[in-house]
């Protein structure tokens, strides 16, 4: 299985430009708000809401924000290349510059945690990072994204 399951080339954003971790949950919130046909500001709330918990930053320059929403119909994700890495209150300290919103429907239980190791399996692979690190743009992102991952964690 591939992140292309939940992730359309419309959802890559290649060259993000935001000046903090606020800043960026919003503009990723307003896209996935045009993509999911959910509101914006429920999609904001619960982003915050889970950063308030604790950051989503996972290391190594990645952060994975991730919410249910109650009318969300499947799994949705949204990834974001930034132009300049961000803080993102990462336990290693490191600026954030890849970013994959990750939003499921309320009930999805047991397919949103499996979606998010997946997506946190995929993104610490150092070799995947670097690769997305070096594309430019959407057709080179989804590309990258679309790689199967070996089942090995």
């Amino acid at each position: 299985m591939t992140l292309t399951d939940i992730v359309a080339p419309a959802a890559i954003i290649p060259a993000l430009k935001v000046n903090g971790k606020k800043q960026a949950l919003q503009e990723l919130a307003a896209r996935a708000a045009e993509l999911t046909g959910q509101s914006e500001r429920a999609i904001f709330e619960i982003l915050l809401q889970r950063e308030k918990l604790g950051s989503t930053a996972v290391g190594n320059g990645i952060a994975i924000p991730h919410g249910k929403l109650p009318k969300l119909g499947r799994l949705f994700g949204l990834f974001a290349r930034l132009e300049r890495p961000i803080d993102f209150e990462a336990l290693d300290s490191q600026p954030v510059d890849l970013i994959f919103l990750l939003l499921a429907p309320e009930a999805a239980g047991a397919d949103h945690l499996k979606a998010l190791a997946r997506v946190a399996r995929m993104l610490r692979d150092p070799e995947t990072a670097r690769k997305l690190r070096e594309s430019s743009d959407t057709d080179a992102l989804y590309a990258v994204l679309a790689m199967p991952q070996s089942s090995a964690a």
